[in-house]
């Protein structure tokens, strides 16, 4: 009985040791899908190291009706160049608003075809998101580099491989104002101007109807970085500005 009871307690232990492990390994990794400045493979910006006052104003998802034009407008007003991480169905959807953001000269990015999570999927499945996704963005008349960035910016193994073996670069974001929660525009762009600091990449969703509030903060967020001496760039101007 004490030798079988001393097995038991045994078992349990290397059980449990076992458990711990498992556990501690999936928070890794889970914490690792998320980073905005790791990944297993390949290149990943958030921001570039610079002392030049330069920043890179991004908005995901879309395009849709409700948000790309005005959008559009504020930036002419101001004669700041953005980047567009768009959605391949959205562009499939709505290829005038599509063309309409390559014609102002902005760059266009890719954010996957579905922005499903791309965690967890084939090779095979990351391929066809992001070479649909690629051909759909040159439809569109835009011809420079595409670049790539996650949906919700999750990535582990086969997104991160996908892209180091075809030498495309994730990019991510150092100020995010608007991705938790719903903020009003003032929050927005107080948040906005504290948080950016040269060689920024900030990442903004202004496309759908409910964002109506980033629509109204992106012409303050440009005006008030202006008067700290702020110059807006692509994100591929960005890049080229790294020491």
């Amino acid at each position: 009985m004490i030798l079988n009871s001393r097995r038991a307690r045994k078992r349990a232990i290397v059980v449990a040791s076992v458990l711990v492990v498992v556990l501690a390994a999936a928070f890794t990794l889970f914490e690792v899908s998320k980073s905005r400045t790791f990944q297993f493979f390949g290149s990943l910006v958030d921001r570039v190291d610079t002392t030049e006052k330069i920043v890179a104003i991004t908005f995901d998802d879309g395009p849709a009706p409700a948000g790309t034009q005005a959008i559009l407008d504020t930036l002419r007003s101001r004669e700041v160049p953005a980047t567009f991480f768009l959605i391949g169905r959205e562009i499939a959807a709505h290829p005038g608003l599509a063309h309409d953001i390559a014609a102002a000269g902005h760059e266009i990015g890719n954010h996957s075809f579905s922005h499903d999570r791309m965690i967890g999927v084939t090779p095979a499945w990351v391929a066809d998101e992001v070479e649909a996704t690629d051909a759909l963005i040159r439809t569109t008349g835009y011809t420079g580099e595409i670049l790539f960035r996650p949906p919700n910016g999750k990535k582990l193994f086969a997104l991160p491989h996908y892209l180091a073996e075809h030498h495309r670069t994730t990019i991510t974001w150092d100020v995010a104002p608007d991705s938790d929660g719903a903020p009003d525009a003032a929050t927005i762009t107080s948040a906005t101007v504290d948080q950016v600091r040269p060689g920024s990449i900030v990442l903004l969703h202004g496309m759908y109807p409910a964002r109506e509030e980033t629509r109204a903060a992106i012409g303050p967020v440009i005006d008030r970085l202006k008067q700290r001496g702020y110059r807006f760039v692509t994100v591929s101007q960005l890049l080229a500005a790294r020491h």
